[in-house]
C-alpha cells in the first residue's frame, strides 16, 4: 500500500506492507490534518457505525463525550504511535453512545474505540 505522508510540510510517498488486516476494516485515509504539528487525520469506521483505531498506538486524547452529536469528518480522538500523534476522525454522523477506551489505553488497528449511533 502506498501512502503520502507530509512531515514539516515536505510530502513523502511511502510504501507500507500490511499483514493480518482484519476483515471488514475499511481503507485508512491518512493526510490532510488540521495543521496540528504535522498530525495526520485518519478515519476508520467499524461495521457497527462506531470509530475504530486505524493503527496500533496509545490513546492520547478523547475529544468527545457520551451524548455529543458529531458530524462526519469531526476529530474524535488522538492516538500516539512512535512519538507521533494521529487525529482520528469519524466517517459517520450521529450521537456518541459509548466511549470504549480510556486515555492511555493501548489499542490495535481495528479495535473499536467509540460507538456512534
Amino acid at each position: 500500500m502506498k501512502l503520502k505522508v507530509t512531515v514539516n510540510q515536505i510530502p513523502y510517498e511511502v510504501e507500507v506492507e500490511v499483514d493480518n488486516t482484519p476483515a471488514g476494516l475499511p481503507a485508512v485515509n491518512i493526510g490532510g490534518g488540521s495543521g496540528g504539528g504535522g498530525a495526520a487525520a485518519a478515519a476508520a469506521t467499524s461495521a457497527s457505525g462506531g470509530v475504530a483505531a486505524p493503527l496500533a498506538g496509545s490513546v492520547r486524547k478523547i475529544l468527545v463525550e457520551v451524548g455529543q452529536t458529531v458530524e462526519a469528518g469531526d476529530v474524535v480522538a488522538v492516538l500516539e504511535a512512535m512519538k507521533m500523534e494521529t487525529e482520528i476522525t469519524t466517517a459517520v454522523a450521529g450521537k456518541v453512545t459509548k466511549i470504549l477506551v480510556d486515555v492511555g489505553a493501548a489499542v490495535q488497528g481495528g479495535d473499536q474505540i467509540i460507538d456512534i449511533a
